[in-house]
């Protein structure tokens, strides 16, 4: 590292690189590897740390990763499972078609790095239906799937001697003056000291730094883990599909998605008041034990909330929702003992199969877990919750952006070239996508990212006039903040607390025109308020924290503004209810509140843009989903257009 010249401020220091990588989950560890190992040597990946990404600190019964049916005779395609992938609506064809062609190539890649995905005796590799697939492409090697991967990439790394800078938080995405062009990034080192910046100009930036899990209150995104899509925003990077979110039952004590065999083998739901009187709620909607029971069974394979599934199993979150959010009311599992009357003969087909299949017979929720899956009782056990001892606790939480920035078929960003945005923070999913798809978009994205910059973006180019102007430009606001004191207290900490309250109470998955309008505009006032608040006399952690809150007001006023847009025009679908006074009635149980905007259908043949206009301010629009691709190729031509480069030239 060298001291720049135009610059004087303590602790700044500028670099340059050819690559650098933001982010070291799944993707951004697997671009890295996937970057040297095509020949770009001249990288360095900036991070938080390696053990501070959603990817290593979460999963669920058993974390899913999707990919090509590979066992037995059941017959499968890319061209099928791209279908599978874009059934749900709003998602480009040959988005879905690249993510199809290379699962078998990335989970390969996976295996090859000794991630322990099991296959049988004969080196198949064993699959099983998830959530939104017809077919068995879902794997698992337990509830740490994503820590697996993100194990097996980090002894790659190493192995590779890959430059990885640690307690570093990008606070800025450096571009040119049109906004055309990403330049590097802005970092700040996560420090208690005096307030340490540097800045990285770079030929390409890959940026991994996963979904918006520092918008919500009512969370199943790790504590540790913000996400950074504001900056992106920031940098006039377009955005698709913001507004699809996924949310799902999860315990709040150690975040934890509770879905699959969590669901599957029938705990009993309570609810606790705040002067310790429980019941089991879930009774007062169903006309049966056993139809209780089947919806409750359901929830495993449709774990996420969905629209589609009310009536069905979704509403078994809308009553937990209203236990907790309406009620005030605290909602647990408990799998110490089950009722006296669930009775196993009066349980739907599917229901009773599965149990007897899997063998899981037990006399309680908690010996029927242990059969089918004791790993996911010792994971609560390691974390201090003993599943025999006492209930869990839990809520509907944020779980999974299914939009994000948007990138073409190589995942380079639409309009800001060299900028590649992989992994969660890249929008390519739709309304709704198989469970597990999203660990495979993040490994394809990160092939398909490292496989362009090795082909068409291996040079250098003269940037650094504009780099410096860039960098100027963004450190003459901080300069100024700086030299005014801030309040002593941690104002961050509160403003952090608002925001994320206001966003579970508006963005989540129940969605009211009136209240988001409201919530948007409290959060433009926060977002402007945020850009005067002082820096001086702070560490440089309060700093840190100060504008990460910056980023995340600036990303929740795009999310508003979309989720405005899909009260207004869209409707309730996928992950997200839209309630409206002159809509349908959700249940007889409940109130007339509960009445539902119908979807337009039509709006599932297009994606909605997002990006900031001249001002800055987010301006929406819609595009038509480009259809599958319909390949019939000739060897001798595709090897051909292969060698002369002319397939890196298709977009």
């Amino acid at each position: 590292m060298s001291k720049s010249g135009d610059l004087c401020l303590p602790g700044m220091v500028t670099r340059k690189v050819h690559t650098l990588v933001i982010g070291s989950g799944a993707a951004g560890l697997a671009a890295a590897v996937r970057l040297q190992a095509l020949g770009i040597s001249d990288l360095v990946v900036y991070s938080e740390g390696l053990r501070m990404g959603t990817s290593i600190n979460t999963g669920s019964d058993k974390q899913t990763y999707y990919k090509l049916g590979m066992y037995g005779d059941e017959p499968d395609s890319p061209l099928a499972m791209a279908r599978d992938l874009a059934a749900g609506g709003a998602m480009h064809g040959d988005i879905a078609l690249v993510e199809a062609a290379l699962s078998q190539q990335t989970f390969a890649g996976l295996v090859n790095l000794g991630v322990p995905f099991p296959h049988d005796a004969f080196g198949q590799y064993i699959g099983y239906k998830t959530d939104h697939d017809p077919k068995r492409r879902a794997t698992s090697c337990g509830p740490y799937t994503s820590r697996e991967m993100c194990l097996a990439l980090t002894a790659e790394l190493q192995r590779r001697k890959i430059e990885v800078q640690e307690r570093q938080l990008a606070i800025k995405v450096l571009t040119d003056a049109a906004r055309e062009r990403c330049l590097g990034a802005v970092f700040l080192s996560l420090q208690d000291g005096e307030p340490q910046f540097s800045a990285v100009q770079a030929e390409n930036v890959v940026f991994a730094v996963g979904g918006p899990g520092g918008l919500y209150a009512t969370s199943v995104y790790p504590a540790v883990h913000c996400g950074g899509i504001g900056l992106g925003l920031e940098a006039g990077a377009l955005a698709a599909n913001l507004a699809e979110s996924q949310f799902g039952l999860a315990s709040v004590k150690f975040r934890w998605n509770v879905s699959g065999s969590y669901m599957q083998v029938l705990p009993r739901f309570i609810s606790r008041n705040e002067q310790g009187e429980e019941r089991e709620f879930l009774r007062e909607y169903f006309d049966s034990p056993a139809a209780m029971y089947d919806a409750i069974f359901l929830k495993g394979y449709q774990w996420p909330f969905a629209a589609g599934n009310v009536p069905g199993s979704s509403l078994v979150d809308i009553f937990v929702y209203i236990e907790t959010v309406e009620r005030g009311n605290r909602v647990f599992l408990d799998y110490r003992q089950d009722p006296p009357d669930l009775q196993f003969t009066k349980l739907a087909a599917e229901t009773r199969e599965y149990l007897e299949k899997s063998r899981a017979w037990g006399t309680s929720p908690l010996q029927r877990l242990q059969a089918l899956n004791a790993p996911a009782i010792e994971l609560y056990r390691t974390h201090g919750i003993d599943l025999s001892k006492e209930s869990l606790e839990i809520a509907v939480c944020a779980q999974h952006n299914n939009g994000g920035l948007a990138g073409n078929i190589w995942w380079e960003s639409r309009n800001l070239r060299h900028f590649f945005p992989i992994g969660e923070v890249n929008g390519s999913h739709g309304v709704t996508r198989p469970g597990g798809s999203a660990l495979n978009a993040g490994q394809v994205g990160a092939y398909r990212a490292a496989e362009y910059i090795a082909r068409k973006y291996q040079g250098s180019s003269d940037t650094e006039a504009e780099f410096q102007q860039a960098l100027a430009n963004c450190w003459q606001d901080w300069q100024e903040r700086l030299t005014v004191t801030a309040p002593a207290d941690k104002a961050w900490r509160v403003e952090r607390q608002a925001l994320q309250q206001r966003m579970s109470r508006a963005g989540a998955f129940v969605r009211v025109w009136e209240q988001v309008r409201t919530a948007l505009d409290e959060t433009v006032r926060q977002y402007e308020q945020s850009l005067r608040t002082p820096l001086g006399g702070m560490s440089g952690r309060e700093v840190a924290e100060t504008l990460r809150n910056q980023q995340l007001c600036l990303a929740a006023v795009f999310y508003l503004q979309c989720i405005l847009v899909q009260t207004e025009q869209v409707g309730s679908r996928g992950g997200a209810l839209v309630l409206s006074g002159g809509g349908e009635r959700l249940h007889p149980a409940l109130s007339e509140k509960w009445c539902i905007m119908p979807e337009d259908p039509s709006c599932r043949k297009r994606v909605m843009l997002c990006a900031a206009d001249a001002a800055g301010q987010p301006q929406v629009s819609w595009e038509d989903c480009r259809p599958l691709p319909q390949t019939d190729g000739w060897f001798e031509t595709v090897w051909s257009e292969f060698r002369q480069g002319a397939v890196f030239d298709q977009f």
